[in-house]
């Protein structure tokens, strides 16, 4: 049953490390930190760089655009993918056993292929939306708007969350012949195979024609011909011409602005070819190798290739991240304030405990320095008193013997004073 069911395990990214359990290469002390390193680099620099996304798409308003919504569903697939496909690989490379049980292994099967559809729906969905925007701007006013960008990705991930619901009928848990536990398919190679090639087709074939042919037709635009304006463009451009002749300099600065808004367009449109780009050559060759194990009757499981195919998807929902940062100024910009906002937080709040500590010492100081004064009128008056005393007791003294000489009157006092 495992030798026949082999090829078609090899397409749930946390299964392939336990198909190859038994190799001696995958039991090295070298493979096994080689693959344990690479997960753990790629998923820990890929979910720290889509969290960025997420928030600075979150958090800056004037990164609240369409595309950037696609953005952000991409961001929160690709870390679906990471944490559901990536780490589970880390304990199957240090034990070579599954080690979360059947629940775990329907759920993360499930979120697997979750995160990989949406991703793949994602950018189907900016691909799309750039088509429309720069090749159809007159239609892209009310069609390219964050509102509609917004149902449009709450339809994508409700719909592949019902799709997704299948693998919950396809996995089980399964002991090998030497006791190991693995979560593998249940189901035989030909139950399979027609589910995975609709899959393969639906997420990753027609995602690509259709990329291909739409950015064809962008680069044609961009690069061939006029850039398409809005149908008020050509009224506002007629009223511009019946001007005084004292405002050529508003007509500069107008060709200028829509100069700089073509270049933006350019940029933005390199940048998500970019992603699409390294989603289907990053993706190739782990797809390639399932293709091509499903037709024949020993499967290819070298266990260094198949590492290579996992960092490749892997790398896949870490490097988006990357591309924004280096060829996008704005996610540049958004990334630094960002940044800077974290460092401006931290720094506060050091502040904001300096300033308790120094207001608690402080009050604690004008505590002590009361208590002083406070001590010290009592003293001064504790001294008044005496000094009120002894002159009392000096009129009793005259009165009771008159005839005391000044002097020996001055005597006393002094006297009593020392005392």
């Amino acid at each position: 049953m495992i030798s026949e069911n082999a090829s078609s395990r090899m397409d749930a990214p946390t299964n392939i490390s336990l198909v190859i359990t038994a190799d001696t290469v995958s039991e090295s002390l070298q493979y096994k930190t080689v693959s344990v390193f690479l997960v753990l680099l790629v998923c820990g620099l890929g979910i720290v760089g889509n969290v960025m996304v997420v928030l600075v798409v979150l958090t800056a308003r004037h990164m609240r655009t369409p595309t950037n919504c696609y953005l952000v569903s991409l961001a929160v697939a690709d870390l679906i993918v990471l944490v559901a496909a990536g780490l589970p690989n880390v304990s199957d490379s240090l034990t070579g056993t599954w080690v979360y049980g059947h629940a775990g292994c329907l759920g993360i099967t499930y979120f697997q292929y979750l995160g990989i559809n949406v991703s793949s729906c994602s950018i189907t969905a900016f691909t799309i939306e750039r088509y429309i925007a720069i090749c159809h701007p007159m239609r892209a006013q009310t069609v390219c708007t964050v509102s509609r960008a917004k149902r449009i990705i709450a339809g994508v991930w409700a719909l592949t969350c019902v799709y997704c619901l299948l693998w919950f009928f396809l996995v089980d848990i399964q002991v090998n012949a030497d006791q190991r536990v693995q979560c593998g398919y249940r189901v035989s190679r030909d139950l399979y195979l027609p589910i995975y090639f609709i899959d393969f087709a639906i997420f990753y074939i027609v995602p690509l024609l259709l990329a291909i042919v739409l950015y064809a037709l962008i680069a044609r635009i961009l690069y061939l011909g006029p850039l398409p304006r809005p149908a008020n463009s050509e009224a506002h451009a007629a009223t511009t011409l019946r001007r005084s002749c004292k405002e050529p300099p508003e007509g500069g600065a107008k060709a200028g602005r829509h100069r700089s808004a073509l270049s933006s367009r350019k940029q933005v449109t390199k940048m998500l070819a970019v992603v699409v780009v390294l989603f289907a050559l990053l993706w190739m060759p782990y797809r390639t190798l399932v293709l091509v194990n499903s037709f024949v009757a020993t499967p290819y499981l070298d266990a260094w290739f198949l590492l290579f195919c996992r960092t490749c998807m892997y790398a896949n929902s870490a490097i988006n991240p990357v591309v924004y940062n280096l060829m996008s100024q704005r996610f540049r910009s958004a990334f630094r304030n960002l940044y800077r906002c974290q460092g401006e937080a931290a720094r506060r709040r050091t502040l904001s405990m300096v300033t308790v500590g120094y207001s608690a010492a402080a009050a604690n100081g004008t505590k002590a320095r009361v208590a002083t004064e406070t001590e010290k009128r009592g003293k001064a008056v504790s001294f008044g008193k005496d000094g009120v005393d002894a002159d009392a007791a000096e009129r009793e003294r005259k009165d009771d013997d008159p005839e005391a000489t000044p002097s020996e009157v001055k005597d006393d006092k002094m006297q009593h004073s020392t005392v």
